[in-house]
């Protein structure tokens, strides 16, 4: 933890680095603008947005009310401000709202890698949120077969899959038979074909019989 949080702390203040170095060249900016952008020169800090979101100004007291007031009233963001070890920190934790803030200040090539960034990270989120959807569902379905194929061979082994109605013996029979197939794919081999739901309903049937013969066993 230790070595990340100091690798962590090295790109903040190379990145911030950066950001001041463009803002530096930065002329042309009406005096809220021209502002907003000596603030970060002078004590500003963006963390790296692939981990969190989070710019922050470290300032006195009445440039720190300033800012707000600039933030909040010139442009309509929502700066939040506290005091740390005797300063006052003006900061902002929304991604839309850091990218609108160096979009007034001019950092124009800061902005266009904090939002790659930011498309990056969704693209990520978004992949790893149907990976772990897609898992999910496969464990429910792998159970879910799991616990079909127990019940059928609990059915062959004291009454015999034959005493199920032909429908529901057919049914039985390839789902042990193919117990890797999907519901959609066993209602395929039937004829006449069925859909998944109808699979899944005499399926459900099944597991029914099967708990009922085990009642009965245990009585």
């Amino acid at each position: 933890m230790l070595a990340y949080g100091k690798a962590h702390l090295w790109w903040e203040c190379l990145k911030s680095q950066d950001i001041r170095e463009e803002l530096e060249a930065v002329k042309r900016l009406d005096r809220n603008r021209a502002f907003v952008r000596d603030c970060f020169i002078t004590g500003g800090v963006i963390s790296n947005p692939d981990r969190t979101y989070h710019l922050e100004f470290t300032l006195e007291d009445t440039d720190a009310d300033k800012l707000v007031e600039i933030l909040t009233e010139k442009f309509g963001l929502r700066p939040k401000k506290i005091a740390r070890r005797g300063q006052i920190v003006v900061y902002i934790k929304e991604g839309d709202e850091i990218a609108d803030v160096l979009k007034i200040m001019g950092a124009n090539r800061a902005l266009l890698d904090f939002e790659g960034t930011r498309v990056e990270k969704s693209i990520r989120n978004d992949i790893n949120r149907r990976v772990n959807f897609e898992a999910a569902n496969l464990n429910k379905t792998v159970g879910a077969a799991l616990g079909q194929i127990e019940a059928i061979e609990y059915i062959s082994q004291t009454v015999g899959l034959s005493d199920l109605s032909p429908s529901l013996e057919e049914v039985a029979r390839l789902r042990l038979k193919h117990e890797n197939l999907s519901l959609a794919e066993i209602g395929a081999l039937l004829e006449p074909p069925v859909s998944k739901s109808g699979v899944n309903h005499r399926l459900r049937k099944i597991c029914k019989i099967a708990e009922s013969l085990k009642e009965k066993e245990g009585d």
